[in-house]
């Protein structure tokens, strides 16, 4: 299935039905008066979370959304049906913004939240309505109120627990493979991750999600690279491992150009709780971790974890600290509350 977390689409809710122009017609009935009934209430457009969705790729075939217009009134003061509503699916997550996208019009953080996004319009009158005293034979009616119609984007923001992110080939999908059932693509070539990968982690008796976005890059708060535009999938997640190449050139230039993408996109990435990880020290001595974790500290970070993606050297431990900072209620039931940021800063340890 492919991935796509933004897509614009057309809603228009139904329209109300007309109301009738009738006049009673009986055997015997000398002077039968109005009988036209109103108009049916238009379909509503409903929004609804649900699960087994995580992508928004079923919106790019199908971008225009109409619900049905209200039965006419008819005569013996019958009421139109009123139409069916319009019920769209989506992901959990997903973000319903102005066209201009500058409004967030709805957010879906649960399975199950429904949101009557637009109504339908209000049958019109019937002539019956219009009957009185000095009017007793009126022949005037009512068109139905029409739908309302608008342009959407909808964003779709991965909900995850924990959010992965590093430099391109920093190796998180080889990290996601070796803590998750997730099957990312693997490569010695940077941006080998195009799309976000979920992972669903089980350690300890407790679970957890975990979201692997591409590669961040310098100036990437301002467009450079890919990964800037799947930011917004860690904005909910509590905690945020980042991985820092144990093989690169300057991994405290690394780990800082990171963070400071992260504080130019701001919505608080730069406030989550964050573990950093030296990674693939399977390719070094001790000497040498042990130096770029005190060059690491000295640059901002707190605890340093030394790891290996490829050999899972040291994932256990990294594992313990995420459960640290999740609640015992794991994944995404528990969005909702405020992230609390316990982590200290903490004495290198050798492996």
């Amino acid at each position: 299935m492919h991935f796509l977390d933004q897509a614009k689409i057309y809603l228009r809710a139904g329209s109300g039905g007309p109301g009738a122009v009738s006049f009673r017609r009986e055997k015997y009935v000398q002077y039968g008066g109005p009988d036209g009934g109103n108009g049916g209430k238009g379909g509503d457009i409903i929004f609804t979370a649900v699960e087994g969705l995580n992508t928004l790729i079923d919106f790019r075939y199908a971008q225009h959304f109409k619900a049905r217009r209200g039965g006419h009134g008819m005569g013996r003061d019958r009421t139109g049906a009123g139409a069916d509503d319009l019920v769209i699916e989506v992901p959990v997550g997903t973000q319903v913004l102005s066209e201009d996208k500058e409004e967030v019009l709805a957010d879906f953080t649960e399975v199950g939240q429904t949101i009557t996004f637009i109504e339908g319009g209000m049958g019109g009158r019937g002539n019956a309505s219009y009957k009185t005293s000095t009017n007793r034979a009126p022949r005037q009616h009512q068109e139905g109120e029409v739908g309302a119609e608008l342009w959407v984007w909808l964003r779709l923001k991965l909900l995850a627990d924990v959010g992965l992110l590093g430099l391109p080939n920093a190796g998180k999908s080889t990290f996601i493979n070796q803590v998750s059932n997730a099957q990312a693509k693997v490569g010695d070539y940077a941006f080998t991750t195009l799309v976000p990968k979920l992972g669903v982690v089980r350690h300890k008796a407790r679970e957890f999600v975990i979201a692997d976005i591409p590669g961040l890059i310098e100036g990437a708060a301002d467009g450079a690279g890919i990964g800037d535009r799947f930011l917004g999938h860690i904005e909910r997640c509590r905690v945020l491992i980042h991985l820092v190449d144990i093989t690169g050139d300057d991994p405290a230039q690394a780990m800082q150009i990171v963070n400071e993408e992260l504080a130019a996109y701001g919505a608080g990435l730069e406030d989550k709780v964050q573990l950093i990880a030296l990674n693939k020290v399977d390719l070094a001595d001790a000497e040498l971790v042990e130096g770029f974790a005190r060059e690491l500290q000295e640059a901002g970070a707190g605890k340093v974890f030394g790891l290996s993606g490829a050999t899972g050297q040291g994932v256990e431990a990294m594992l313990d600290a995420v459960l640290q900072h999740l609640p015992d209620r794991t994944s995404t039931e528990t969005k909702g509350r405020e992230q609390e940021n316990t982590s200290e800063a903490a004495p290198w340890s050798p492996l």
